[in-house]
């Protein structure tokens, strides 16, 4: 009896926040696997606006409406990492990474990991395109908004789901670094 196997994906990123574009892609990614895991890691070149357990919380938090919205799709889980992300794909048995393309300068950017990925793990990857509204969504866009905006609830309406935002009016709030920092850099350029 021949043994079926299971077509696992690695979503890695730093959510930091978690946008309407992840979870574009995590969506569409179980259309096409098995089971996809959303790796929370870190990006060392970028201040943390959120730690990872609370990454993990949100994603988990957004992940659980889409399993309860499309039941008989592909399963979906979420796991914080440390380390290269190729270690960890390979810890769980992933057979390939998932990635998100919004516009050719990620294309580019994506190739080059996807083709160094390949060539010394082994690993394949498969790029979804965002939606033309989740284009130029980015963390950092939205970190930006977040220092210096002051309707958060109308300026990030369209970029993250009302959890999230309400998280990073908390962030806000309690005066985060990562988001002062933001709002001193923007100050300092000023007219």
């Amino acid at each position: 009896m021949a043994q079926t196997r299971t077509h696992l994906a690695v979503f890695p990123g730093s959510f930091d926040p978690v946008t309407f574009g992840h979870l574009d892609v995590i969506a569409r990614g179980r259309r096409l696997f098995d089971e996809v895991v959303v790796a929370v890691g870190r990006n060392p070149g970028k201040d943390e606006l959120f730690s990872a357990n609370e990454r993990v919380e949100l994603v988990e938090l957004l992940i659980d409406e889409l399993r309860d919205s499309e039941p008989e799709l592909g399963l979906v889980r979420v796991e914080a990492f440390t380390g290269l992300t190729v270690d960890f794909a390979r810890s769980i048995g992933a057979s390939a990474l998932l990635r998100g393309i919004r516009n050719l300068s990620d294309l580019q950017y994506e190739v080059q990991f996807a083709v160094t990925n390949r060539e010394v793990a082994g690993l394949e990857t498969a790029f979804v395109v965002a939606g033309q509204s989740f284009a130029y969504t980015s963390s950092s866009l939205i970190k930006q908004i977040a220092a210096m905006g002051d309707d958060l609830h109308k300026g990030l309406a369209s970029m993250c789901p009302p959890a999230v935002i309400e998280a990073i009016i908390r962030k806000k709030d309690a005066g985060h670094p990562a988001l002062t920092k933001l709002s001193a850099d923007d100050a300092g350029n000023g007219d």
